[in-house]
């Protein structure tokens, strides 16, 4: 009888049904992982960070993928759910996913549990400048000595690595986020069109307010500009948005979709030529790369994961989007070159194949092999 699969436990503070770059992450190497040897187990949040009032089942399987719900408290951006403790007898291996309460203490408490982990870094907690002091002397102190404890340290774009290779060494291993290429393969408007998206959390990180100000500058310009903003409410609700739109009399240009389904986001990029993003902070850039690879031509805000990705790939452009009027100038600017350039489309989803998760798998079973030494 053969032996079964290594069992690698993943824990993640947020995870399916909730939709977001984390939680793809997540689902996608778990995807993947079967026909690289092994299996997977998320352990997860009982309450979605949205809703917190609506608790899910404890076990579900979603997708295949076997998930485990545990109850937190205290805040989303620490939640504390200790828990997490009794679902790791049966783990040959434990994947922490993110810098938060759960890497803390899988690594403080690990002479209870005494179970082989890595972790990866996505973004750590350097999303905003918020409390900047106070991160720096966390990160230097208890994440520091957490990350003792761990195998290999996976960050996930170059900007985490310089953070992390400090305080983790050669353990310190660049594997960037793969994308699921084939989501929303070809699915961007065939002819140009004066239509731009963004998908995404509505956090504070994210800068919606600036983008639906830039949207503003450019309707000036040219009424036919129109705005999509697809997501889920985070720390910004879906009124506070409504909210700005009204302030900028833009009704008639912004429009905001809740929760939409794959199927409708493919569905709302058919009706865009330009995904638009301007985000002060990302840990990688994972879903302009989808929209890369949907035919859509990216125009974002130069954060650091987002300059990484431009000084990459041509077909990405950099707008400031602190100020209004510049970033509609760029964006009116990426459009026409868009118009001028018969290939331009066809070459973002070219660029976007590179980050297909088959090789980021591939590249997370062989850390998983170096630590159980298959």
């Amino acid at each position: 009888m053969p032996m079964p699969k290594p069992l690698v436990t993943h824990v993640v503070r947020q995870f399916l049904p909730n939709r977001g770059g984390l939680e793809d992450v997540v689902a996608n190497l778990c995807r993947q992982l079967p026909e690289l040897g092994y299996r997977s187990r998320v352990v997860t949040l009982n309450r979605l960070f949205g809703e917190p009032d609506q608790e899910l089942p404890a076990r579900e399987i979603i997708d295949g993928i076997e998930i485990v719900r545990i109850p937190w408290r205290g805040s989303t951006r620490y939640p504390v759910a200790p828990q997490v403790f009794r679902h790791l007898g049966d783990a040959d291996l434990v994947h922490v996913h993110a810098v938060d309460f759960f890497f803390d203490a899988l690594a403080l408490g690990w002479p209870l549990h005494r179970k082989p982990m890595i972790a990866t870094t996505h973004g750590g907690f350097f999303h905003t400048r918020n409390y900047a002091a106070i991160k720096a002397v966390w990160f230097n102190t208890l994440t520091r000595v957490s990350t003792s404890a761990y195998r290999e340290l996976v960050c996930c774009s170059q900007s985490d690595l310089a953070r992390f290779a400090p305080i983790a060494g050669a353990r310190a291993t660049l594997v960037e986020n793969g994308t699921d290429t084939e989501k929303f393969a070809d699915r961007a408007s065939r002819a140009p069109v004066k239509g731009m998206i963004t998908i995404g959390r509505f956090s504070i990180n994210k800068q919606l307010p600036r983008l639906i100000a830039a949207t503003r500058a450019l309707v000036e310009r040219d009424p036919q500009w129109r705005l999509t903003i697809a997501g889920v409410p985070s720390d910004l609700s879906e009124a506070d948005l409504r909210q700005a739109i009204a302030e900028h009399k833009l009704e008639h240009a912004v429009s905001v979709v809740v929760d939409a389904s794959n199927t409708e986001i493919a569905h709302l990029m058919g009706e865009t030529s330009l995904f638009v993003s301007a985000s002060e902070y990302e840990g990688f850039g994972l879903v302009a790369v989808e929209a890369m690879s949907a035919g859509l031509i990216p125009v974002l805000h130069p954060n650091d994961a987002y300059q990484t990705l431009a000084a990459r790939h041509g077909t990405v452009r950099l707008a400031d989007f602190s100020d209004a009027s510049a970033a509609a100038a760029a964006i009116a600017a990426s459009f026409d070159a868009l118009v001028a350039d018969g290939n331009a489309r066809a070459t973002a989803m070219n660029e976007a194949s590179d980050y297909a998760w088959t090789h980021v798998a591939r590249r997370y079973a062989d850390l998983y092999d170096r630590v159980l030494k298959r």
